[in-house]
């Protein structure tokens, strides 16, 4: 029987600040608002991953998680210190225990920590679905924002269904 979860990437103050957001920051905080509060009202479990490295240190406002978005009491967050949230961390453990065996990927870092995380999600056998609406990154060198984001919703479709967040919806 499927039982799903939410994953939440990297949602930070950090990714979110005035001085240098992400791509479509305003969109993507409502589109992982939306995700949010549809899984809570379908009884779907929310995982948060927070990275911790270079700017993001625990404990510092950038490091948290936007109040708009916060965790409730009981939903689990997961510590991160690279790009994969299964690498080193309890996330496999705790979804496995959980009997969940799909999941819906958000956040940020669309080619590193997004990207990371769905490939290595696919390959320990979960089903995967990308929000492709529902992640970001910034402008880099050569490539724009929605270059990367765009370049991504196609490479990861080896791995993930990629849907709109309007499409997803969560039933357990």
């Amino acid at each position: 029987m499927p039982k799903t979860a939410l994953l939440v990437i990297d949602a930070q103050n950090e990714m979110f600040a005035e001085s240098n957001p992400v791509f479509q920051h305003d969109k993507l905080l409502e589109n992982l608002q939306s995700l949010i509060e549809k899984a809570r009202s379908a009884d779907v479990a929310v995982y948060f991953v927070q990275h911790n490295d270079g700017g993001l240190v625990k404990g510092t406002h950038d490091w948290e998680i936007p109040s708009v978005i916060q965790p409730k009491e009981g939903e689990p967050i997961i510590q991160k210190w690279t790009p994969d949230a299964f690498h080193e961390t309890a996330l496999h453990d705790q979804l496995k225990a959980a009997g969940i065996n799909q999941l819906v990927l958000v956040g940020n870092q669309t080619e590193y920590c997004v990207d990371m995380t769905c490939r290595r999600a696919f390959s320990l056998g979960y089903n995967v679905t990308l929000a492709k609406d529902a992640h970001g990154t910034w402008d880099s060198e050569p490539l724009s924002a929605k270059q990367i984001i765009d370049h991504h919703n196609g490479v990861l479709r080896t791995f993930a269904a990629i849907k709109e967040t309007k499409e997803i919806q969560f039933t357990e």
